[in-house]
């Protein structure tokens, strides 16, 4: 039950037609000030107020045009992204939208607000140091004691990750029942950070973002080195609550939502790093139909 797979889809596979005429008006969301998040938590939903949803590149890099108005993050600034594909995949974000737009549901969009305005101020060391700290309450490597049924999952399911990361970084991780969790060592540390250093700053917005939803930077690494795919990791995370549901039955509606909405937010977060790590420009033979 735990081998399904989810493939990432590429979000957008079309170059949009770029607006006529100048581009005026300013169009951005207002953050919520009540909500102090590592990313913005945006407005639940607004009706729809664009037709057409177009990029253009422009001096800093790739724009969003609705209608005849350029997107802006909630700080005011130009919302421009570094590659072509980042850009398609967030208008296709924004083209998906219905009637009214559900900003709940625009996570790449969300994420390149928070790249673009970086609202707590924090450089690339304080993010890949906010990444590594996940180690120390890293969910899989916090073993129970009990159900024996449950121990021997946690070892079947948990143990190859561990293992493998501690052969792809040649580093030493481990597991613990203790609730101090597992002892790093500090070259562990060291390794990754040095590992991390090598993404750019958009990515580490992103790779932050999943090890959030996951409550795992081991998880995390494994789904950026494509070990792992976005349901593979999402189940692992949840092990427990599976196990549980399995156990006393599935809360209607509920664990369902809940599990589609963390699929959902680790994909976006995962496409993103991908997305923020490749070349600028998309070859326009991959973006027909």
């Amino acid at each position: 039950m735990w081998r399904t797979c989810l493939r990432l889809r590429h979000a957008g596979r079309r170059l949009l037609n770029p607006p006529r005429g100048a581009l005026t008006a300013s169009v951005r969301p207002e953050p919520n000030p009540l909500i102090p998040a590592r990313a913005y938590a945006p407005p639940t939903e607004r009706k729809r107020f664009y037709q057409n949803v177009s990029i253009t590149q422009g001096e800093g890099g790739f724009e969003i045009n609705l209608d005849h108005r350029k997107l802006k993050t909630p700080q005011a600034k130009l919302f421009t992204v570094p590659s072509e594909a980042l850009a398609i995949a967030v208008a296709t974000e924004w083209d998906s939208q219905q009637d009214t737009i559900k900003f709940y549901t625009m996570h790449l969009t969300t994420l390149c607000y928070t790249s673009l305005d970086n609202p707590t101020q924090r450089n690339k060391d304080q993010l890949i140091r906010a990444a590594v700290k996940f180690l120390d309450t890293d969910t899989i490597c916090y073993r129970v004691e009990e159900p024996a049924t449950l121990v021997e999952l946690q070892k079947n399911e948990w143990d190859p990750i561990i293992e493998w990361a501690e052969k792809r970084y040649d580093v030493k991780i481990g597991s613990s029942t203790s609730i101090m969790g597992p002892s790093i060592p500090a070259r562990t540390r060291e390794v990754l950070i040095s590992h991390l250093a090598s993404y750019n700053m958009w990515a580490l917005q992103g790779i932050e973002f999943v090890a959030t939803q996951l409550k795992s930077l081991v998880l995390t690494l494994g789904l950026m080195d494509l070990r792992l795919t976005v349901e593979q990791a999402v189940l692992l995370s949840r092990l427990e609550e599976e196990y549980q549901i399995q156990k006393w039955g599935n809360i209607e509606w509920a664990h369902d939502y809940e599990l589609q909405e963390l699929r959902a937010r680790t994909a976006a977060g995962t496409l993103f790093v991908h997305l923020c790590s490749e070349s600028t420009t998309v070859k326009h033979k991959l973006l027909q139909p």
